[in-house]
């Protein structure tokens, strides 16, 4: 079937295009805002189409470990969750990136700490990007701010995984999982057969060939020089991943006095801020990321020496604000503003923050 335009929410749309996209299987738990996801996949039925598993795990702690097993064998395996349900899946997160599996895993946010609410958050932006299992290892981030970044971001997740044999997530929020836009899904594609994975994955236990030596999936080495070599050689990989995979959206930048950076649905509402702020004359542009890692960071740099100040908008405490600092060096101010508990901040207070904040 040729791509269609549909109108649906989020969550829907992670579901339908993983169907499309031919992933091999989705293991997962409800949890609200994103138990649409795996309502979605049951409604759907892919087992009978494509012959897509889907498992509703006993936990999700089960449900990660069964990712794990599944990337494992090469096969194309995803989970979703919301903010306390991904708390339980960090082990086997860090596990996966020790073990240099591809697997892509949802996060569709909601308030904190403990079980919070279940009204839209940004929170759990440090867990992800700073590495919330143990160990020193980074997920692969895309933070999509539309319905239809929702269902294009499966196939950029799945192929940026496979591409550096690494997890790689989607950081959603509770807004734009429930919110329903018209979205133009992809094209239906056949899940590969074994052979097919055999050739794109030669590490996968699919059982051993004739030709070649025993494939062995673990995390585990207990002599410490050679698990130096391995973290030395995640960390090469890490910085590939930098030098080759940054993502980002300006918008009116090249003759903005001042930026807002923001994500997601946060940054959605900064859109109508600048449109306020230029007919006061202040002259404001916004810079997107959408890889949260790897981070934007050489061209906010850059941006130090153009811009007077930034002001980061975030639904939470404050916490990509950090990674903005850093990136600019101490050049010039950077605020933030945000909104917790579930709140959205609106277009005025934003732009009232960015006067008290950043525009002197």
């Amino acid at each position: 079937m040729s791509e269609e335009i549909s109108l649906m929410k989020g969550n829907e749309a992670i579901a339908h295009a993983a169907i499309r996209y031919g992933v091999d299987g989705y293991f997962g738990y409800p949890i609200t805002p994103q138990s649409e996801i795996i309502e979605t996949l049951m409604e759907a039925a892919p087992w009978k189409t494509t012959g897509m598993v889907v498992l509703q795990a006993e936990s999700e702690v089960a449900a990660i470990n069964m990712v794990y097993g599944g990337a494992a064998c090469g096969k194309y395996a995803m989970t979703s969750s919301s903010s306390p349900g991904v708390s339980l899946k960090q082990e086997g997160i860090s596990y996966m990136a020790g073990a240099e599996l591809p697997c892509l895993i949802v996060n569709v946010q909601r308030g904190g700490p403990g079980l919070g609410t279940i009204q839209p958050s940004q929170a759990d932006y440090f867990q992800t990007v700073k590495g919330g299992g143990h160990g020193d290892y980074k997920l692969i981030t895309l933070a999509p701010n539309s319905v239809q970044e929702m269902a294009d971001f499966v196939a950029l997740g799945f192929d940026l995984a496979f591409k550096y044999r690494n997890p790689a997530m989607i950081l959603t929020d509770g807004m734009i999982g429930q919110m329903m836009e018209k979205v133009r899904l992809p094209a239906f594609r056949p899940r590969r057969t074994d052979d097919e994975v055999r050739a794109q994955c030669p590490w996968a236990t699919l059982g051993k060939t004739p030709d070649r030596e025993p494939n062995i999936i673990t995390s585990l080495e207990l002599d410490s020089a050679l698990m130096e070599k391995n973290n030395e050689r995640f960390q090469a990989k890490y910085r590939l991943v930098e030098e080759n995979e940054v993502l980002y959206q300006e918008v009116k930048c090249g003759d903005a006095d001042y930026l807002l950076v923001a994500f997601g649905s946060a940054a959605r509402i900064c859109l109508k801020t600048i449109e306020m702020a230029r007919d006061e004359g202040i002259r404001v542009g916004l810079l997107r990321p959408i890889t949260l890692w790897p981070f934007p960071d050489k061209i906010l740099h850059r941006y130090a020496d153009k811009v007077k100040g930034i002001l980061t908008v975030e639904l939470n405490a404050g916490q990509m604000v950090e990674d903005v600092r850093l990136a600019v060096n101490g050049k010039i101010p950077v605020e933030h503003y945000g909104r917790l508990g579930g709140i959205v901040p609106t277009p005025d207070s934003v732009l009232d923050a960015l006067k008290e904040k950043v525009v002197k």
